[in-house]
C-alpha cells in the first residue's frame, strides 16, 4: 500500500510540475504574440503550491530533508530515537494546528477569487491543511518504521543514516 501511495504521489506531483511547466511555456509565447493568457500565471501558482506540499511529504517519508544532527550523531540509536520521536511530537501538533487554521482560511477564503482565474482562493489555502495532513501521515509512518522491532534494519524517525559506529563500519 506504502508503494502504491509513494507512486501516485510522484506520479501526480510530476504530473504538476509538467502542466505549471506548459501553462508558463505557453503564456510566455502567447505574451510574445500580444495575446496574454492572464489566469495562466494564476493556475501555475495555484499549483507549484500544490507541488510544494506533496514534494515537501514526499520527502519526509523519504527522510531527505535537511537536517543538523551534528550532536546529536554522537548519541547511540535507542537515545537519538526517543529524541526523534519527541520531535515527531512536537512537529505533528504543530501541523495540526497548522492544518486547523488552514481549514478556518479556507472556509473564510470561499468567496474570494484567486487572481483573474475565476477560482476559489479557497483551493489555494486548502493546500495547507492538506499538506499538514500528508506530512503527518509521512511522520506518523517513519515512526512506525522506527519503532518496529527490526534486526536488519535500524532507522530513525527523520534521518536516514546509520546510527551506531558498527553499522557504520560494515558498510565501509
Amino acid at each position: 500500500m506504502a508503494r502504491l501511495f509513494s507512486k501516485l504521489e510522484f506520479s501526480i506531483g510530476c504530473g504538476l510540475l509538467a502542466i505549471i511547466t506548459g501553462l508558463v511555456f505557453i503564456a510566455a509565447i502567447m505574451r510574445f504574440f500580444g495575446h496574454p493568457l492572464i489566469w495562466s500565471v494564476d493556475l501555475a501558482q495555484l499549483l507549484f503550491i500544490w507541488v510544494c506540499f506533496i514534494g515537501a511529504a514526499r520527502a519526509m517519508r523519504q527522510r531527505v530533508h535537511l537536517g543538523v544532527d551534528f550532536l546529536v550523531a554522537q548519541f547511540p540509536h535507542r537515545i537519538r530515537l526517543i529524541i526523534e520521536t519527541g520531535l515527531a511530537v512536537l512537529i505533528i501538533t504543530f501541523l495540526a494546528r497548522l492544518a486547523v487554521e488552514g481549514y478556518d482560511l479556507t472556509v473564510l477564503n470561499l468567496e474570494r477569487l484567486f487572481g483573474d482565474s475565476g477560482l476559489s482562493y479557497a483551493w489555494v489555502t486548502i493546500a495547507v491543511p492538506f499538506g499538514s495532513i500528508l506530512l503527518s501521515i509521512s511522520i506518523l509512518s517513519n515512526l512506525y518504521e522506527s519503532w518496529k522491532p527490526s534486526r536488519v534494519k535500524r532507522t530513525l524517525v527523520f534521518t536516514r543514516t546509520p546510527t551506531d559506529s558498527e553499522e557504520i563500519k560494515t558498510e565501509l
